[in-house]
């Protein structure tokens, strides 16, 4: 049997183990490890312990990312000061609809963006955020598809951008230049997603909203809350301001850091220890997630499965490709989650490199449409979370049929910079 005929043996088999996990309700993780396992067996490897090792730590500097950054989150909610933020810009903004949208967008990035998960957005200001859109005559459906696509663009925006950073580990490209390729869509999406989602809304009921919303600490204020950010920002600025004469921290080090400092200037007692244990708690899918991955990935270069999807995939026609992002990442998404990115990203970088299109941009447009799989099933997991989380009551496919709109914006803006990609190299400058 040719290599080609083994590898597309490998795949198949592959995927009849995924299938098959997730008939018997098998969660995803498990169901990529049951996939990499069979895979490995059908490819001659046996049961490659090395190779199981060495894939479950492919991803260990990103899950210690996301273990830091969300803790950092947890702590700045548990010392009130989430709380604050939205009270305070509710209670400057609630007669002015326009300002308030644009701060709750803003609210709604943050905590994604800098953790890379759009279920820390949905768990640490979605629920505040749609009691302020309740409150505003907004219908649950479209409250919880405003919180889902925001979380989801918060997920894909820097600096940490989960799809882009496995990709460009994969095609052994630095993670350097997506910050504006990421910023600038990912902002104008999540203005215009909430602009749409909220047309006929009212004024807030400012004391209605401020009863529910949770009280913040009399002593919290603006310096407490924008202290741990400006050390943040302050550190990365350094190493880039000074490359030479500044310590490499990493991005692990700098969300410590910043929680540390949440801490110090917390004006109540913070249970570290508890709130430590619920980030980890929190997490451990996410964690379980890419270590899968990790482990998939690896297995599948070993037997060649990668190699046979990535000439798959670059001996397409280019239009053809193109044309299909619409359908690949999000599908892709909702199968392989996170995985999608270094099994499906890295040959589609490569094709559109070797095409002469900016692959930093091209890249930085899908990383725009792969969130939106996080909403289908059979994972369909920031979705499900988004309508448990705000308390939605209607049938799951009225909270789709509410994102369908904002959901074929970001999917035509994020084609376009992938063919327009060469033309948008100017915002790979930061």
């Amino acid at each position: 049997m040719s290599m080609p005929e083994t590898a597309a043996l490998v795949l198949g088999a592959m995927v009849a183990a995924y299938i098959l996990a997730k008939i018997l309700k098998v969660s995803t993780e498990l169901s990529m490890l049951a996939a990499a396992l069979v895979g490995a067996a059908v490819g001659g490897a046996g049961f490659p312990v090395r190779h199981i090792v060495e894939g479950a730590f492919t991803y260990l500097d990103i899950c210690l990312i996301f273990i830091t950054a969300t803790l950092f989150m947890n702590l700045l909610k548990e010392s009130g000061g989430v709380a604050f933020v939205i009270r305070r810009v509710l209670t400057r903004f609630h007669r002015r609809k326009a300002l308030l949208f644009v701060m709750l967008a803003l609210l709604l990035l943050i905590p994604g963006a800098l953790t890379g998960a759009g279920s820390v957005t949905v768990l640490i200001t979605g629920s505040l955020v749609a009691t302020v859109l309740g409150y505003m005559n907004i219908p649950r459906a479209r409250a919880a598809a405003i919180i889902f696509i925001i979380a989801g663009l918060s997920a894909a925006a820097p600096p940490v951008s989960l799809w882009a950073m496995l990709t460009a580990a994969g095609v052994n490209m630095p993670y350097v230049g997506f910050f504006l390729p990421l910023l600038v869509p990912c902002v104008l999406l999540a203005l215009a997603t909430i602009f749409i989602l909220s047309r006929g809304a009212k004024p807030a009921d400012l004391e209605a909203a401020l009863r529910e919303l949770p009280e913040a600490p009399p002593k919290m204020n603006w310096l407490k809350v924008a202290a741990p950010f400006a050390l943040f920002f302050a550190l990365i600025l350094a190493g880039r301001m000074f490359p030479f004469g500044f310590p490499i921290l990493g991005l692990p080090l700098m969300f410590a850091a910043a929680a540390v400092v949440t801490m110090l200037l917390s004006p109540v007692k913070i249970p570290f220890l508890d709130v430590a244990g619920r980030t980890v708690h929190q997490l451990l899918p996410l964690v379980g997630t890419l270590t899968c991955v990790g482990i998939l990935v690896q297995i599948m270069t070993l037997t060649g499965a990668r190699g046979l999807i990535a000439i798959t995939v670059v001996t397409l026609p280019v239009t053809v490709v193109i044309l299909t992002l619409f359908l690949t990442l999000p599908i892709s998404e909702a199968v392989l989650m996170w995985g999608a990115a270094p099994v499906l990203g890295v040959p589609l970088v490569l094709l559109f490199n070797t095409i002469n299109l900016n692959p930093i941009v091209a890249l930085a447009g899908m990383s725009v449409i792969w969130p939106l799989g996080d909403a289908i099933p059979p994972t369909a997991i920031i979705g499900r979370l988004t309508v448990d989380t705000i308390g939605m009551k209607e049938p799951y496919g009225k909270f789709l049929k509410a994102c369908l709109v904002p959901a074929l914006l970001i999917i035509l803006a994020g084609t376009l910079m992938v063919f327009f990609s060469k033309q948008l190299a100017f915002l790979t400058v930061l």
